[in-house]
């Protein structure tokens, strides 16, 4: 943590506070992106974070998209859009690891060497843009077992995320480790609330009902945002300061994606 403060320093060392609000980025996959109107209820918790800061001096810009991993999220020029969004003195938040992970959609699979290769990527670039990346482990997907026990399916690649942190002195904001704490705590039956399980007729988008354990309801986007903020207030980064005492909730309007969801 020493080691991360003082890059820390390093980084934003002569930088002027500007007039312009300082900017919290977002990149990441479906858990964290925001939605089509004909996707709602799902949230993604990104959508919920802005709530915890006052809009005039800190703006959350939500990069993330549905189905993205760190192959794709470069392949398809987000990645480079982000960066020239990216101001000096702002902070990237970086949370990958659902797509990446999952072998059997080989158009977004990204093997664990690239995997590493590209986190480390995005924090050098980043901080090249003398900004503050923020490394974030990829929130759980809801899964028990027939005796109600609570289990991980991310494999390694939350682990992968631990070690880039460490190498590079990144901030890393364990996302797994919390959101997990959540889902045992709660249960097998009361975490449902926390994603999308949806009864027949319920809502219009799913005229049949849904029964999907790893996209939130707005509650549980909520908690997972509030997830983030309490390890953002462990970190001992700047930015935690700037962070209300309790969020400030609207519901999330569908954003503007041209057709891309």
């Amino acid at each position: 943590m020493k080691r991360a403060l003082a890059l820390l320093l390093l980084l934003t060392t002569g930088i002027a506070s500007g007039s312009e609000p300082l900017q919290v980025l977002l990149a990441g996959d479906s858990t964290m992106a925001p939605k089509l109107a004909a996707k709602r209820p799902e949230t993604g918790w990104g959508e919920m974070l802005s709530g915890w800061f006052d809009g005039e001096t800190v703006v959350v810009k939500n990069h993330a998209r549905n189905g993205r991993s760190t192959r794709t999220f470069i392949e398809q020029g987000r990645w480079q859009a982000l960066l020239e969004a990216t101001r000096p003195g702002d902070y990237v938040f970086i949370q990958f690891g659902h797509n990446d992970q999952s072998k059997r959609k080989v158009d977004r699979y990204t093997p664990p060497d690239q995997y590493r290769a590209n986190l480390e990527r995005f924090v050098a670039e980043v901080r090249e843009r003398r900004a503050i990346p923020i490394l974030l482990t990829p929130v759980v997907r809801r899964r028990f077992n027939e005796s109600g026990a609570f289990y991980d399916s991310h494999g390694a690649y939350p682990d992968y995320v631990r070690q880039v942190a460490d190498s590079t002195g990144a901030i890393l904001l364990d996302m797994e480790s919390s959101s997990r704490e959540i889902l045992k705590a709660r249960g097998a039956e009361n975490s449902k609330s926390l994603y999308l399980w949806l009864a027949p007729g319920e809502y219009a988008n799913y005229p049949d009902g849904l029964q999907d354990n790893t996209h939130f309801s707005p509650i549980g986007a909520r908690v997972m945002a509030a997830v983030a903020v309490a390890d953002l207030r462990a970190s001992g980064l700047p930015l935690a300061e700037r962070l209300r005492d309790e969020a400030t909730f609207v519901e999330p309007v569908a954003g503007d994606f041209s057709g891309d969801p």
